[in-house]
């Protein structure tokens, strides 16, 4: 199968300068990165395809001998720089792409890494207030991030307009030195670049040699319906703006569900109370409770007491991650009369005694806790 150019690959002139192959890799890789492109086969081979040119057209002795052969200079034919004669392994890329985007996340670094060391940015994390029904229906809101973003005056590398980072003379672009301390090896930080590769000695204006710069944007953030306290959207490559070239970070949207004066939400289900009158708790009958989707006739039946639920099917909440929706539960809380008239009052005795005079089969609960109450006491004094 053909090899593309990989001067073409990059975009960049034969006499290209290092610079100049720098920061065309820089622009392809954080185009293409994996961690920008989940799941995209297209944008990983381009990746690849731009990090192995960039390993070859970085390194002066590779990029001779693919000016000399082409590809048959660096894919280990005899007199190439291929993994027989100690030289480029395209087998090796993706250790590479760990290596350099990676590996100073985690401290690392190996000896074999060379030019600057890019840096991920950090995730950030945004917690994001809804009413239950914005919840439950889904909507889109814009949300007011504070963030480091890439400078738009050095493009991102630090360097006033018109100059470049130079290559660290203290590790030689390496970002690490060795110290030999008798018998043993040391390898650290470069105390000058600071594990870069790279000195600036013009630094941007605008951001100090930073590379990043503090900015609050504004984002539009799609709510998916059902969604519940403690759940997560994420929204990828809108974290930290990543260090020379690195690949943004990510934010994680956090939802948070205010409390309703109504509803409570236990999952899929809501739960409500419904007041209803004692008449009513009574004889039976019907009062309008309102839902999500509107008011719906309850059912009371007769001799419903305080506390009991009664429950309406489909009236909660479909889960965001699929499924049936949840049940509305209606605990029944039997209102009490209050500022009766003497009329009313006396209404009221005359039922009691109506009621008093049935005997157990109008309060089985009263007459059932009084013989209680009795057996207890009989049981004390034997």
């Amino acid at each position: 199968m053909s090899q593309r150019d990989l001067y073409e690959v990059l975009d960049v002139a034969r006499n290209a300068t290092d610079a100049e192959i720098k920061k065309a890799y820089r622009r392809l890789a954080m185009k293409h990165h994996p961690d920008r492109n989940p799941d995209d086969a297209e944008a990983e081979a381009a990746f690849k395809e731009a990090k192995l040119a960039y390993e070859v057209l970085s390194d002066q002795r590779k990029r001779a001998a693919y000016d000399q052969f082409g590809h048959a200079g660096i894919d280990g034919s005899p007199g190439g720089g291929g993994p027989g004669a100690g030289g480029f392994d395209p087998g090796d890329v993706f250790g590479d792409i760990f290596g350099d985007v990676f590996g100073d996340i985690f401290g690392g670094g190996g000896g074999r890494r060379r030019g600057t060391r890019v840096y991920r940015g950090a995730d950030l994390r945004y917690q994001l207030d809804l009413d239950l029904e914005q919840a439950v229906g889904g909507t889109t809101a814009n949300i007011d991030v504070p963030t480091l973003v890439a400078c738009e005056t050095c493009n991102g590398d630090g360097a006033a307009p018109g100059s470049t980072p130079e290559t660290c003379g203290t590790c030689g672009g390496h970002g690490q030195v060795r110290m030999q301390q008798g018998f043993f090896s040391v390898q650290q930080t470069c105390p000058r670049c600071k594990g870069s590769g790279e000195v600036i000695s013009d630094p941007c204006g605008t951001c100090s040699g930073q590379g990043r710069t503090r900015k609050t944007r504004t984002l539009s953030v799609k709510v998916p319906p059902g969604v519940d306290t403690g759940d997560r959207i994420r929204l990828t490559g809108e974290g930290e703006a990543g260090r020379n070239g690195g690949p943004a970070g990510d934010l994680y949207v956090e939802v948070n569900v205010r409390p309703h004066p109504i509803f409570e939400r236990n999952g899929a289900d809501l739960a409500s109370e419904v007041p209803v009158s004692y008449a009513t708790a009574v004889m039976g009958g019907s009062v309008d409770v309102p839902t999500l989707d509107g008011k719906v006739a309850l059912k009371i039946p007769g001799g419903t007491q305080s506390g009991k639920v009664l429950r309406l099917r489909g009236k909660g909440v479909k889960p965001v991650r699929g499924g049936v929706a949840g049940d509305l539960h209606c605990r029944v809380v039997v209102e009490t009369p209050v500022n009766l008239s003497r009329e009313q009052k006396d209404l009221l005795r005359k039922f009691d005694e109506s009621l008093d005079a049935g005997g157990s089969r109008h309060n089985p609960r009263s007459r059932s806790w009084m013989d209680g109450v009795k057996a207890f006491f009989d049981d004390l004094r034997s």
